[in-house]
Protein backbone atom coordinates (compact mmCIF):
# COMPACT_ATOMS: atom_id res chain seq x y z
CA UNK A 1 0.00 0.00 0.00
CA UNK A 2 1.31 3.55 -0.87
CA UNK A 3 0.43 6.98 0.07
CA UNK A 4 0.62 10.40 -1.99
CA UNK A 5 2.48 13.06 1.06
CA UNK A 6 0.88 15.83 -1.15
CA UNK A 7 -2.70 15.07 -1.06
CA UNK A 8 -2.85 12.02 1.48
CA UNK A 9 -4.28 9.77 -0.75
CA UNK A 10 -3.95 6.13 -0.18
CA UNK A 11 -3.49 3.95 -3.16
CA UNK A 12 -4.04 -0.05 -2.32
CA UNK A 13 -2.00 -0.96 -5.72
CA UNK A 14 1.23 -1.53 -4.75
CA UNK A 15 2.55 -1.49 -8.74
CA UNK A 16 1.37 2.53 -8.66
CA UNK A 17 4.68 4.72 -8.64
CA UNK A 18 2.59 8.05 -9.22
CA UNK A 19 -0.27 9.57 -7.52
CA UNK A 20 -3.66 9.70 -9.78
CA UNK A 21 -4.70 12.74 -8.81
CA UNK A 22 -2.11 15.15 -8.49
CA UNK A 23 0.77 12.64 -10.28
CA UNK A 24 3.15 12.83 -7.31
CA UNK A 25 5.68 10.07 -6.59
CA UNK A 26 3.86 7.70 -3.88
CA UNK A 27 5.45 6.48 -0.74
CA UNK A 28 5.52 3.13 0.98
CA UNK A 29 2.61 3.53 3.93
CA UNK A 30 3.36 1.17 6.43
CA UNK A 31 5.79 3.94 7.77
CA UNK A 32 3.34 6.29 8.58
CA UNK A 33 0.97 3.73 10.35
CA UNK A 34 -0.98 5.27 13.49
CA UNK A 35 -0.45 2.99 16.65
CA UNK A 36 -4.01 4.23 18.11
CA UNK A 37 -5.98 3.36 14.42
CA UNK A 38 -5.88 0.06 13.02
CA UNK A 39 -8.75 0.65 10.64
CA UNK A 40 -9.90 2.96 8.20
CA UNK A 41 -13.67 3.13 6.64
CA UNK A 42 -15.34 5.41 4.23
CA UNK A 43 -18.95 6.38 4.69
CA UNK A 44 -18.05 8.67 7.41
CA UNK A 45 -19.05 11.47 5.76
CA UNK A 46 -22.34 12.96 4.73
CA UNK A 47 -24.95 10.38 3.46
CA UNK A 48 -24.67 10.17 0.27
CA UNK A 49 -27.62 8.92 -2.92
CA UNK A 50 -25.49 6.94 -4.32
CA UNK A 51 -23.57 3.73 -3.41
CA UNK A 52 -20.80 4.34 -1.51
CA UNK A 53 -17.13 1.97 -2.25
CA UNK A 54 -14.67 1.07 -0.53
CA UNK A 55 -11.02 1.58 -1.89
CA UNK A 56 -9.34 -0.28 1.12
CA UNK A 57 -9.61 -4.06 2.22
CA UNK A 58 -12.39 -4.49 4.59
CA UNK A 59 -11.06 -5.45 7.94
CA UNK A 60 -12.10 -5.70 11.46
CA UNK A 61 -12.23 -3.33 14.38
CA UNK A 62 -11.69 -5.95 17.30
CA UNK A 63 -8.10 -7.19 18.08
CA UNK A 64 -8.56 -9.98 16.49
CA UNK A 65 -8.26 -8.23 13.03
CA UNK A 66 -6.47 -10.69 10.19
CA UNK A 67 -3.07 -9.88 10.49
CA UNK A 68 -2.67 -11.12 6.65
CA UNK A 69 -4.46 -8.31 5.11
CA UNK A 70 -1.67 -5.90 5.86
CA UNK A 71 -1.65 -2.82 8.31
CA UNK A 72 -4.17 -0.09 7.36
CA UNK A 73 -3.83 3.48 7.59
CA UNK A 74 -6.26 5.81 9.87
CA UNK A 75 -7.26 8.64 8.08
CA UNK A 76 -9.89 11.39 9.08
CA UNK A 77 -13.15 11.40 7.32
CA UNK A 78 -12.48 14.60 5.63
CA UNK A 79 -9.23 13.20 3.83
CA UNK A 80 -11.61 10.20 2.03
CA UNK A 81 -14.06 10.75 -1.13
CA UNK A 82 -17.32 10.71 0.30
CA UNK A 83 -19.14 9.13 -3.01
CA UNK A 84 -18.04 7.91 -6.64
CA UNK A 85 -18.21 11.38 -8.06
CA UNK A 86 -15.78 12.54 -5.70
CA UNK A 87 -13.54 9.90 -6.49
CA UNK A 88 -14.15 10.18 -10.59
CA UNK A 89 -13.49 14.11 -9.90
CA UNK A 90 -9.09 13.61 -9.74
CA UNK A 91 -9.61 10.87 -12.99
CA UNK A 92 -11.36 14.19 -14.74
CA UNK A 93 -9.11 16.46 -13.61
CA UNK A 94 -5.92 14.35 -15.18
CA UNK A 95 -7.46 13.33 -18.44
CA UNK A 96 -7.93 17.19 -19.12
CA UNK A 97 -4.29 17.70 -18.50
CA UNK A 98 -3.40 15.24 -20.51
CA UNK A 99 -5.85 16.07 -23.05
CA UNK A 100 -4.08 19.83 -23.03
CA UNK A 101 -0.57 18.63 -23.30
CA UNK A 102 -1.18 16.36 -26.43
CA UNK A 103 -2.59 19.78 -27.66
CA UNK A 104 -0.17 21.19 -27.47
CA UNK A 105 2.15 18.44 -28.74
CA UNK A 106 0.20 18.28 -31.93
CA UNK A 107 0.42 22.11 -32.36
CA UNK A 108 4.11 21.91 -32.17
CA UNK A 109 4.81 19.45 -34.08
CA UNK A 110 2.79 20.58 -36.67
CA UNK A 111 4.08 24.59 -36.29
CA UNK A 112 7.55 22.35 -36.91
CA UNK A 113 6.26 20.84 -40.15
CA UNK A 114 4.62 23.81 -41.85
CA UNK A 115 8.07 25.89 -40.98
CA UNK A 116 10.22 23.16 -42.31
CA UNK A 117 7.82 23.06 -45.26
CA UNK A 118 7.77 26.96 -45.71
CA UNK A 119 11.64 26.89 -46.16
CA UNK A 120 12.23 24.03 -48.37
CA UNK A 121 8.94 25.34 -50.59
CA UNK A 122 10.27 27.75 -53.74
CA UNK A 123 9.51 31.37 -53.01
CA UNK A 124 7.52 32.54 -56.19
CA UNK A 125 8.00 36.69 -55.36
CA UNK A 126 10.73 38.65 -54.64
CA UNK A 127 11.45 42.57 -54.69
CA UNK A 128 15.07 43.66 -55.22
CA UNK A 129 15.32 46.76 -53.26
CA UNK A 130 17.51 49.76 -54.41
CA UNK A 131 21.11 48.53 -53.69
CA UNK A 132 22.49 51.25 -51.17
CA UNK A 133 25.48 53.12 -52.37
CA UNK A 134 27.93 53.06 -48.94
CA UNK A 135 31.12 54.52 -51.56
CA UNK A 136 30.17 57.57 -50.23
CA UNK A 137 30.61 59.29 -53.43
CA UNK A 138 27.41 60.54 -55.62
CA UNK A 139 29.30 59.81 -58.49
CA UNK A 140 28.88 55.99 -58.16
CA UNK A 141 24.82 55.96 -57.51
CA UNK A 142 25.26 54.86 -61.32
CA UNK A 143 26.70 51.78 -60.23
CA UNK A 144 24.44 50.62 -57.42
CA UNK A 145 21.11 51.96 -59.61
CA UNK A 146 22.68 49.70 -61.97
CA UNK A 147 23.24 46.76 -60.19
CA UNK A 148 20.11 46.62 -58.62
CA UNK A 149 18.74 46.55 -62.15
CA UNK A 150 20.48 44.26 -64.07
CA UNK A 151 19.55 41.85 -61.09
CA UNK A 152 15.74 42.60 -61.87
CA UNK A 153 16.37 42.03 -65.85
CA UNK A 154 17.74 38.72 -65.41
CA UNK A 155 15.64 37.66 -62.78
CA UNK A 156 12.49 38.73 -64.54
CA UNK A 157 13.10 36.15 -66.85
CA UNK A 158 12.61 33.06 -64.74
CA UNK A 159 9.21 31.79 -65.58
CA UNK A 160 7.61 30.91 -62.19
CA UNK A 161 9.23 33.67 -60.34
CA UNK A 162 7.55 37.48 -59.81
CA UNK A 163 10.09 40.23 -60.03
CA UNK A 164 8.92 43.65 -59.30
CA UNK A 165 10.11 45.75 -61.69
CA UNK A 166 12.35 49.04 -61.54
CA UNK A 167 9.34 51.49 -61.35
CA UNK A 168 7.88 49.47 -58.08
CA UNK A 169 10.96 49.23 -55.91
CA UNK A 170 12.79 52.67 -56.68
CA UNK A 171 10.37 54.54 -55.07
CA UNK A 172 11.48 53.24 -51.90
CA UNK A 173 14.78 54.53 -52.85
CA UNK A 174 16.59 56.31 -50.00
CA UNK A 175 13.60 55.60 -47.47
CA UNK A 176 13.85 53.23 -44.54
CA UNK A 177 12.00 50.34 -44.99
CA UNK A 178 10.16 47.31 -43.04
CA UNK A 179 10.27 44.15 -44.79
CA UNK A 180 6.92 43.66 -43.78
CA UNK A 181 5.72 46.55 -44.57
CA UNK A 182 7.60 46.34 -47.86
CA UNK A 183 5.96 42.49 -48.22
CA UNK A 184 2.65 43.64 -48.00
CA UNK A 185 2.57 46.86 -50.06
CA UNK A 186 4.28 44.85 -53.30
CA UNK A 187 2.61 41.58 -52.15
CA UNK A 188 5.86 39.91 -52.64
CA UNK A 189 7.24 36.86 -50.69
CA UNK A 190 10.94 37.76 -49.82
CA UNK A 191 12.57 40.96 -49.81
CA UNK A 192 16.64 41.49 -51.70
CA UNK A 193 18.24 44.05 -49.89
CA UNK A 194 21.91 45.25 -51.07
CA UNK A 195 25.14 47.27 -50.07
CA UNK A 196 27.26 48.67 -52.83
CA UNK A 197 31.21 49.88 -51.90
CA UNK A 198 33.78 50.81 -53.79
CA UNK A 199 37.45 51.54 -53.11
CA UNK A 200 39.57 52.25 -55.94
CA UNK A 201 39.39 49.14 -57.60
CA UNK A 202 37.74 46.91 -55.66
CA UNK A 203 34.16 46.38 -55.06
CA UNK A 204 32.49 44.92 -52.48
CA UNK A 205 28.48 43.88 -52.45
CA UNK A 206 26.54 42.54 -49.44
CA UNK A 207 23.05 41.23 -49.96
CA UNK A 208 20.54 39.80 -47.61
CA UNK A 209 17.85 37.95 -48.48
CA UNK A 210 14.72 38.53 -45.81
CA UNK A 211 11.51 36.76 -45.53
CA UNK A 212 9.12 39.49 -45.69
CA UNK A 213 6.23 37.31 -43.42
CA UNK A 214 8.67 36.43 -40.25
CA UNK A 215 11.74 38.79 -41.18
CA UNK A 216 14.05 35.86 -40.84
CA UNK A 217 17.12 36.06 -42.87
CA UNK A 218 17.16 33.38 -45.42
CA UNK A 219 20.24 33.78 -46.74
CA UNK A 220 23.09 36.35 -46.81
CA UNK A 221 26.33 37.01 -48.62
CA UNK A 222 29.04 39.62 -49.16
CA UNK A 223 30.90 39.44 -52.50
CA UNK A 224 34.56 41.02 -52.70
CA UNK A 225 35.89 41.55 -56.49
CA UNK A 226 38.03 43.55 -58.73
CA UNK A 227 36.07 45.91 -60.91
CA UNK A 228 37.31 43.72 -63.87
CA UNK A 229 35.14 41.28 -62.11
CA UNK A 230 31.78 43.16 -62.59
CA UNK A 231 30.26 41.59 -65.52
CA UNK A 232 30.59 37.97 -64.01
CA UNK A 233 29.71 38.82 -60.52
CA UNK A 234 26.40 39.99 -61.75
CA UNK A 235 25.38 36.43 -63.37
CA UNK A 236 26.98 34.95 -60.41
CA UNK A 237 25.06 36.59 -58.05
CA UNK A 238 21.46 36.00 -60.36
CA UNK A 239 22.44 32.13 -60.09
CA UNK A 240 23.26 32.37 -56.49
CA UNK A 241 19.70 34.62 -55.71
CA UNK A 242 17.66 32.10 -58.03
CA UNK A 243 19.32 28.99 -55.96
CA UNK A 244 18.24 30.24 -52.69
CA UNK A 245 14.83 31.30 -53.53
CA UNK A 246 14.59 27.41 -54.66
CA UNK A 247 13.89 28.37 -58.15
CA UNK A 248 13.49 25.28 -60.25
CA UNK A 249 15.51 26.05 -63.45
CA UNK A 250 15.26 24.48 -66.79
CA UNK A 251 18.94 24.18 -68.76
CA UNK A 252 17.84 27.27 -70.64
CA UNK A 253 16.49 29.16 -67.50
CA UNK A 254 20.11 28.65 -66.27
CA UNK A 255 21.59 29.87 -69.88
CA UNK A 256 20.01 32.93 -69.45
CA UNK A 257 20.92 33.35 -65.91
CA UNK A 258 24.61 33.18 -66.57
CA UNK A 259 24.69 35.08 -69.89
CA UNK A 260 26.79 38.46 -70.17
CA UNK A 261 25.84 40.62 -72.83
CA UNK A 262 30.07 42.13 -72.63
CA UNK A 263 32.96 40.83 -70.99
CA UNK A 264 34.19 44.44 -71.24
CA UNK A 265 34.14 45.98 -67.81
CA UNK A 266 34.35 49.28 -68.28
CA UNK A 267 31.53 48.90 -71.57
CA UNK A 268 29.28 47.69 -68.77
CA UNK A 269 29.84 50.32 -66.50
CA UNK A 270 28.97 52.69 -69.34
CA UNK A 271 26.09 51.39 -70.16
CA UNK A 272 25.18 52.33 -66.45
CA UNK A 273 25.38 54.87 -66.93
CA UNK A 274 23.56 55.13 -69.83
CA UNK A 275 20.73 53.84 -67.92
CA UNK A 276 21.61 55.80 -65.03
CA UNK A 277 20.67 58.94 -66.99
CA UNK A 278 18.22 57.70 -69.40
CA UNK A 279 15.61 56.57 -66.23
CA UNK A 280 15.69 60.56 -65.56
CA UNK A 281 13.22 61.06 -68.41
CA UNK A 282 14.69 65.16 -68.58
CA UNK A 283 16.39 66.30 -71.98
CA UNK A 284 19.64 66.86 -70.90
CA UNK A 285 19.69 63.67 -69.42
CA UNK A 286 18.86 61.69 -72.49
CA UNK A 287 21.78 63.47 -74.21
CA UNK A 288 24.13 62.65 -71.21
CA UNK A 289 22.90 58.97 -72.10
CA UNK A 290 23.45 59.27 -75.56
CA UNK A 291 26.99 59.85 -75.04
CA UNK A 292 27.87 57.35 -72.47
CA UNK A 293 26.16 54.49 -74.80
CA UNK A 294 27.79 55.99 -77.52
CA UNK A 295 30.94 55.53 -75.43
CA UNK A 296 30.10 51.83 -74.18
CA UNK A 297 29.65 50.65 -78.28
CA UNK A 298 33.06 52.05 -79.12
CA UNK A 299 34.46 49.85 -76.66
CA UNK A 300 32.52 46.73 -77.26
CA UNK A 301 30.74 46.85 -80.80
CA UNK A 302 29.13 43.69 -80.03
CA UNK A 303 27.17 44.92 -77.36
CA UNK A 304 23.84 44.45 -78.33
CA UNK A 305 22.46 45.91 -74.61
CA UNK A 306 23.87 49.52 -75.52
CA UNK A 307 22.62 49.70 -79.07
CA UNK A 308 18.86 49.03 -77.55
CA UNK A 309 19.81 51.17 -74.76
CA UNK A 310 20.66 54.20 -77.61
CA UNK A 311 17.26 53.28 -79.47
CA UNK A 312 15.28 53.73 -76.65
CA UNK A 313 17.02 57.07 -75.75
CA UNK A 314 16.62 58.38 -79.23
CA UNK A 315 12.63 56.84 -79.28
CA UNK A 316 11.94 59.15 -76.08
CA UNK A 317 13.86 62.64 -77.68
CA UNK A 318 11.72 62.12 -80.61
CA UNK A 319 8.29 61.52 -78.82
CA UNK A 320 8.70 63.78 -76.05
CA UNK A 321 9.30 66.72 -78.55
CA UNK A 322 13.09 66.64 -77.69
CA UNK A 323 14.21 66.19 -81.21
CA UNK A 324 12.17 66.40 -84.41
CA UNK A 325 10.46 63.23 -85.36
CA UNK A 326 12.24 62.49 -88.80
CA UNK A 327 15.54 63.19 -87.22
CA UNK A 328 15.11 61.03 -83.78
CA UNK A 329 13.00 57.97 -85.31
CA UNK A 330 15.32 57.09 -88.08
CA UNK A 331 18.31 57.17 -85.37
CA UNK A 332 16.96 55.28 -82.68
CA UNK A 333 15.09 52.36 -85.62
CA UNK A 334 19.00 51.99 -86.64
CA UNK A 335 20.10 51.23 -83.02
CA UNK A 336 16.80 48.89 -82.62
CA UNK A 337 17.64 46.99 -85.50
CA UNK A 338 21.36 46.67 -84.66
CA UNK A 339 20.19 45.37 -81.48
CA UNK A 340 18.31 42.65 -82.94
CA UNK A 341 20.70 41.63 -85.40
CA UNK A 342 23.25 41.27 -82.52
CA UNK A 343 20.94 39.18 -80.23
CA UNK A 344 17.84 37.99 -81.11
CA UNK A 345 16.54 37.17 -77.73
CA UNK A 346 16.26 40.57 -76.36
CA UNK A 347 12.51 41.56 -75.80
CA UNK A 348 13.76 45.75 -75.78
CA UNK A 349 14.48 46.59 -79.34
CA UNK A 350 11.39 44.72 -80.53
CA UNK A 351 9.37 46.77 -78.35
CA UNK A 352 10.77 50.07 -79.33
CA UNK A 353 10.36 48.51 -82.84
CA UNK A 354 7.07 48.13 -82.43
CA UNK A 355 6.63 51.60 -81.18
CA UNK A 356 7.95 53.16 -84.15
CA UNK A 357 5.99 51.64 -86.58
CA UNK A 358 2.62 52.70 -84.72
CA UNK A 359 4.29 56.49 -84.10
CA UNK A 360 6.15 57.51 -87.08
CA UNK A 361 4.91 54.27 -89.54
CA UNK A 362 1.47 54.73 -89.09
CA UNK A 363 2.39 50.19 -89.62
CA UNK A 364 -0.33 48.96 -87.28
CA UNK A 365 0.00 45.19 -88.39
CA UNK A 366 4.02 46.06 -88.28
CA UNK A 367 3.48 47.05 -84.64
CA UNK A 368 1.93 44.44 -84.15
CA UNK A 369 4.21 41.91 -84.83
CA UNK A 370 6.71 43.58 -83.06
CA UNK A 371 5.11 43.96 -79.99
CA UNK A 372 4.05 40.11 -80.36
CA UNK A 373 7.57 39.24 -80.38
CA UNK A 374 8.78 40.92 -77.93
CA UNK A 375 6.11 39.62 -75.31
CA UNK A 376 7.06 36.01 -76.40
CA UNK A 377 10.49 36.84 -75.82
CA UNK A 378 9.58 38.33 -72.11
CA UNK A 379 6.00 37.76 -70.67
CA UNK A 380 7.02 39.76 -68.06
CA UNK A 381 8.32 42.94 -69.85
CA UNK A 382 5.34 45.53 -68.28
CA UNK A 383 6.56 48.26 -71.16
CA UNK A 384 6.05 45.82 -74.45
CA UNK A 385 2.40 44.89 -72.87
CA UNK A 386 1.81 49.00 -72.06
CA UNK A 387 2.89 50.13 -75.93
CA UNK A 388 1.06 47.19 -77.19
CA UNK A 389 -2.14 47.83 -75.37
CA UNK A 390 -1.58 51.26 -76.96
CA UNK A 391 -1.35 50.22 -80.12
CA UNK A 392 -4.57 47.99 -79.84
CA UNK A 393 -6.56 51.30 -78.59
CA UNK A 394 -5.30 53.62 -81.21
CA UNK A 395 -6.84 50.63 -83.79
CA UNK A 396 -10.09 50.59 -81.66
CA UNK A 397 -9.67 47.15 -80.38
CA UNK A 398 -10.61 48.40 -76.90
CA UNK A 399 -11.46 45.17 -75.19
CA UNK A 400 -8.12 43.60 -76.56
CA UNK A 401 -6.38 46.79 -75.34
CA UNK A 402 -7.75 46.64 -72.05
CA UNK A 403 -5.98 43.37 -71.47
CA UNK A 404 -2.66 44.68 -71.84
CA UNK A 405 -2.75 47.43 -69.73
CA UNK A 406 -3.95 45.47 -66.81
CA UNK A 407 -1.18 42.98 -67.46
CA UNK A 408 1.11 45.80 -67.76
CA UNK A 409 -0.31 47.37 -64.58
CA UNK A 410 -0.36 43.64 -62.48
CA UNK A 411 3.83 43.38 -63.54
CA UNK A 412 3.87 47.36 -62.43
CA UNK A 413 1.85 48.99 -60.41
CA UNK A 414 3.45 51.55 -58.95
CA UNK A 415 4.57 52.51 -62.81
CA UNK A 416 4.20 56.42 -63.28
CA UNK A 417 4.03 55.49 -67.27
CA UNK A 418 1.82 52.98 -67.11
CA UNK A 419 -0.78 53.97 -64.33
CA UNK A 420 -1.03 57.41 -66.46
CA UNK A 421 -1.00 55.46 -69.96
CA UNK A 422 -4.09 53.40 -68.64
CA UNK A 423 -5.74 56.66 -67.75
CA UNK A 424 -5.25 58.24 -71.09
CA UNK A 425 -6.94 54.43 -72.20
CA UNK A 426 -9.94 55.18 -69.85
CA UNK A 427 -10.22 58.72 -71.36
CA UNK A 428 -10.01 57.62 -75.35
CA UNK A 429 -12.53 54.92 -74.16
CA UNK A 430 -14.89 57.90 -72.95
CA UNK A 431 -15.36 56.20 -69.45
CA UNK A 432 -14.28 59.80 -68.36
CA UNK A 433 -15.33 59.98 -64.56
CA UNK A 434 -12.80 56.31 -64.69
CA UNK A 435 -10.14 58.40 -66.34
CA UNK A 436 -9.88 61.54 -63.67
CA UNK A 437 -9.90 58.80 -60.84
CA UNK A 438 -6.88 57.23 -62.34
CA UNK A 439 -5.06 60.60 -63.38
CA UNK A 440 -5.34 61.82 -59.74
CA UNK A 441 -4.26 58.34 -58.76
CA UNK A 442 -0.86 59.15 -60.97
CA UNK A 443 -0.44 62.12 -59.35
CA UNK A 444 -0.70 61.13 -55.81
CA UNK A 445 2.42 58.62 -56.55
CA UNK A 446 3.88 61.62 -57.91
CA UNK A 447 2.67 65.26 -57.80
CA UNK A 448 5.37 65.96 -60.21
CA UNK A 449 4.89 63.95 -63.08
CA UNK A 450 4.10 66.81 -65.96
CA UNK A 451 2.39 64.23 -68.01
CA UNK A 452 -0.49 63.41 -65.89
CA UNK A 453 -1.27 67.21 -65.55
CA UNK A 454 -1.44 67.61 -68.91
CA UNK A 455 -3.40 65.03 -69.76
CA UNK A 456 -5.61 65.66 -66.71
CA UNK A 457 -6.52 68.67 -68.35
CA UNK A 458 -7.97 67.16 -71.81
CA UNK A 459 -10.48 65.26 -69.18
CA UNK A 460 -11.49 67.93 -68.03
CA UNK A 461 -11.93 69.81 -71.00
CA UNK A 462 -14.64 67.14 -72.32
CA UNK A 463 -16.22 67.04 -68.64
CA UNK A 464 -16.73 71.11 -69.38
CA UNK A 465 -14.28 71.96 -65.99
CA UNK A 466 -12.41 74.96 -68.13
CA UNK A 467 -11.24 76.39 -64.86
CA UNK A 468 -9.78 73.14 -63.76
CA UNK A 469 -8.39 72.33 -67.66
CA UNK A 470 -6.54 75.37 -67.86
CA UNK A 471 -5.51 74.93 -64.08
CA UNK A 472 -3.85 71.48 -64.95
CA UNK A 473 -2.51 72.53 -67.92
CA UNK A 474 -0.76 75.86 -66.02
CA UNK A 475 1.19 73.02 -63.95
CA UNK A 476 2.47 70.92 -66.55
CA UNK A 477 4.17 74.15 -67.79
CA UNK A 478 4.94 74.58 -63.78
CA UNK A 479 6.42 71.54 -63.77
CA UNK A 480 8.54 71.51 -66.82
CA UNK A 481 9.89 74.88 -66.55
CA UNK A 482 7.95 77.14 -68.53
CA UNK A 483 6.96 79.02 -65.22
CA UNK A 484 6.03 82.26 -67.77
CA UNK A 485 3.70 80.25 -70.07
CA UNK A 486 1.97 79.02 -66.82
CA UNK A 487 1.36 82.66 -65.85
CA UNK A 488 0.51 83.76 -69.26
CA UNK A 489 -2.34 80.86 -69.64
CA UNK A 490 -3.63 81.77 -65.88
CA UNK A 491 -3.95 85.52 -66.55
CA UNK A 492 -5.51 84.76 -70.26
CA UNK A 493 -8.11 82.72 -68.66
CA UNK A 494 -8.95 84.66 -65.58
CA UNK A 495 -9.20 87.81 -67.95
CA UNK A 496 -11.18 86.09 -71.49
CA UNK A 497 -12.18 82.82 -69.94
CA UNK A 498 -11.72 79.99 -72.18
CA UNK A 499 -12.36 81.36 -75.14
CA UNK A 500 -9.46 83.94 -74.50
CA UNK A 501 -7.28 80.47 -73.87
CA UNK A 502 -8.54 78.84 -76.77
CA UNK A 503 -7.17 82.10 -78.84
CA UNK A 504 -3.86 82.35 -77.33
CA UNK A 505 -3.06 78.47 -78.13
CA UNK A 506 -4.11 79.56 -81.68
CA UNK A 507 -2.36 82.74 -82.08
CA UNK A 508 0.20 82.46 -84.98
CA UNK A 509 2.63 84.70 -82.36
CA UNK A 510 1.63 82.50 -79.62
CA UNK A 511 4.56 81.32 -77.35
CA UNK A 512 2.76 78.40 -76.78
CA UNK A 513 2.90 77.39 -80.57
CA UNK A 514 5.71 74.83 -81.57
CA UNK A 515 6.14 72.82 -84.25
CA UNK A 516 5.25 69.58 -82.18
CA UNK A 517 1.86 70.72 -81.38
CA UNK A 518 -0.42 70.80 -83.92
CA UNK A 519 -2.27 68.49 -82.31
CA UNK A 520 -3.08 70.82 -79.38
CA UNK A 521 -3.60 73.78 -81.42
CA UNK A 522 -6.17 71.65 -84.13
CA UNK A 523 -8.33 70.72 -80.89
CA UNK A 524 -8.19 74.38 -80.16
CA UNK A 525 -9.78 75.01 -83.56
CA UNK A 526 -12.53 72.15 -83.16
CA UNK A 527 -13.22 74.27 -80.02
CA UNK A 528 -13.82 77.35 -81.71
CA UNK A 529 -15.74 75.56 -84.49
CA UNK A 530 -13.26 76.11 -87.28
CA UNK A 531 -13.18 73.09 -89.01
CA UNK A 532 -10.82 73.91 -91.99
CA UNK A 533 -8.14 75.38 -89.67
CA UNK A 534 -8.09 72.32 -87.32
CA UNK A 535 -7.51 70.16 -90.82
CA UNK A 536 -4.46 72.44 -91.41
CA UNK A 537 -3.08 71.44 -88.57
CA UNK A 538 -3.89 67.74 -89.14
CA UNK A 539 -2.14 67.45 -91.95
CA UNK A 540 0.77 69.59 -90.84
CA UNK A 541 1.36 66.79 -87.98
CA UNK A 542 0.96 64.28 -90.71
CA UNK A 543 3.82 65.59 -92.82
CA UNK A 544 6.03 65.59 -89.80
CA UNK A 545 5.06 62.40 -88.08
CA UNK A 546 3.81 63.75 -84.91
CA UNK A 547 2.99 60.69 -82.85
CA UNK A 548 -0.19 62.10 -81.10
CA UNK A 549 -2.06 61.74 -84.51
CA UNK A 550 -2.63 57.89 -83.48
CA UNK A 551 -4.52 58.52 -81.65
CA UNK A 552 -6.80 60.58 -84.32
CA UNK A 553 -9.86 57.78 -84.41
CA UNK A 554 -10.69 57.28 -80.69
CA UNK A 555 -9.73 60.65 -79.67
CA UNK A 556 -13.24 62.18 -78.34
CA UNK A 557 -12.79 65.87 -78.84
CA UNK A 558 -12.53 64.23 -82.96
CA UNK A 559 -15.90 64.07 -82.63
CA UNK A 560 -16.76 67.07 -85.07
CA UNK A 561 -14.96 65.67 -87.60
CA UNK A 562 -16.09 62.16 -88.06
CA UNK A 563 -18.57 62.80 -90.70
CA UNK A 564 -16.44 64.69 -93.11
CA UNK A 565 -14.71 63.23 -95.89
CA UNK A 566 -11.25 64.71 -95.35
CA UNK A 567 -10.99 62.78 -91.68
CA UNK A 568 -12.03 59.55 -93.41
CA UNK A 569 -9.17 60.51 -96.09
CA UNK A 570 -6.59 61.21 -93.05
CA UNK A 571 -7.48 57.56 -91.56
CA UNK A 572 -7.21 56.30 -94.22
CA UNK A 573 -3.54 57.80 -95.52
CA UNK A 574 -2.46 56.43 -92.27
CA UNK A 575 -3.19 53.08 -92.20
CA UNK A 576 -5.99 52.84 -89.90
CA UNK A 577 -7.25 49.52 -89.45
CA UNK A 578 -11.68 49.44 -90.68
Amino acid sequence: MKRCPQCNRVEADDTLAFCRADGAALIDASGSLSSDLNTAKFGSGPVSSETETSLLPQTSTTPEFNRNTGPTTALSAAQFPGTTRDLSRPKRRGLIFVTIGIALVVIFIAGYFYLSRSRTTAIQSIAVMPFVNESGNADVEYLSDGMTETLINSLSQLPNLNVKARSSVFRYKGKETNPQTVGKELNVQAILNGRVSQRGDQLTLSLELIDAQTENVIWSEQYNRRQSDLTTLQSEIARDVSSKLKTKLSGADEQRLAKTYTTNAEAYKLYLQGRFYWNKREEKDFRKAVEFYNQAIALDPNYALAYAGQADTYALLATFGFMPPNEGVPKAREYARQAVSLDGGLAEPHTTLGYLSLTYDYDFAGSEREFRRAIELNPNYATAHQWFGEMLLNAGRLDEASVEYRRALELEPLSLPINWDYGRFLYMSRRFDDSLAQHKKTIELDPGFARAHRTLAEVYRVKGDYANAVEERAKFFDLIGQTQNAALIRATFAKDGWLGFLRLVTAENSPLRDSNNNWVVAKAYLDLGEKDKAFAELNKAYEIRLSSLCWLKVEPQMDPLRSDPRYQELLRKMNFPQ
